[in-house]
């Protein structure tokens, strides 16, 4: 059976993908940090499903944790077949408001935690010759976004890391690429209007904002893609970009 683990889990594209794979018979881990109780659901909803699964509470933006968090899913289930690097915040608001203490944090939360956690990740691949990392990012990491300048930054950095890390490990058999999604309907969103999203539906040439669960198919059909596609950002957007 193989294992998959997801951060940033506890609820929206995470989660989703959590119940997915968990359907199809993976072992899951999963991770969440402010949302304990919604972890804690998922976690009762997994085992309803009747696979093996661990859960991990803490900062993914603190290397020493996501290290722990690897070490101690090793050694319960002995490989990790899959990193999802899903685990990620925005910021609305023009950058000139923004402080010091905004940068560190979106850079930490957002670029740092897939950093450190494929770092932990990958020895374990490479002994094993064969392993899938998938790193969510955004349909701004190509283009940017007005008013979500550091949020563009960060998944810009996630893209690049995603192509020069595919290209080292390739050899290995190890697969690496992101997904660039597009407006999807999850919680981070939660910052616009009804009339607002309406005014971006009307923009996304497929006529409607994506659901948690259509993101949650897209990164399990890449997990299970064969390993020759790597090193893409692939984009998930209804051609709005």
């Amino acid at each position: 059976m193989k294992t998959v683990l997801i951060t940033g889990s506890s609820r929206g594209i995470g989660r989703q993908t959590a119940i997915l794979f968990a359907k199809q018979n993976w072992n899951v881990i999963i991770h969440g940090f402010h949302h304990k109780e919604m972890l804690d659901s998922l976690s009762e909803e997994l085992q309803e499903i009747g696979v093996k699964s661990l859960s991990f509470l803490g900062d993914i933006g603190d290397p020493e944790f996501t290290k722990h968090m690897i070490e101690e899913s090793l050694s319960h289930f002995h490989t990790i077949d899959c990193l999802v690097n899903n685990a990620g915040i925005s910021q609305v608001g023009l950058f000139t408001d923004t402080t010091f203490d905004d940068w560190m944090n979106i850079i930490q939360t957002n670029l740092l935690s897939a950093i450190s956690a494929s770092h932990a990740v990958l020895p374990s691949m490479i002994s094993n010759k064969s392993g899938r990392i998938i790193n969510i990012s955004s349909v701004w990491g190509s283009v940017g976004a007005s008013c979500e300048v550091l949020y563009s930054m960060t998944k810009g950095g996630i893209n690049s890391f995603t192509k020069a890390l595919a290209k080292e490990v390739a050899p290995s058999h190890i697969a690496v690429n992101a997904i660039a999604f597009g407006m999807i309907d999850t919680e981070m969103n939660a910052c616009f209007s009804e009339e607002e999203k309406q005014e971006i539906c009307n923009e996304i040439p497929a006529d409607y904002i994506a659901s948690p669960e259509e993101a949650a198919e897209m990164i399990y059909h890449t997990a299970t893609a064969p390993s020759y596609m790597t090193g893409e950002v692939i984009t998930f957007s209804g051609a709005w970009s």
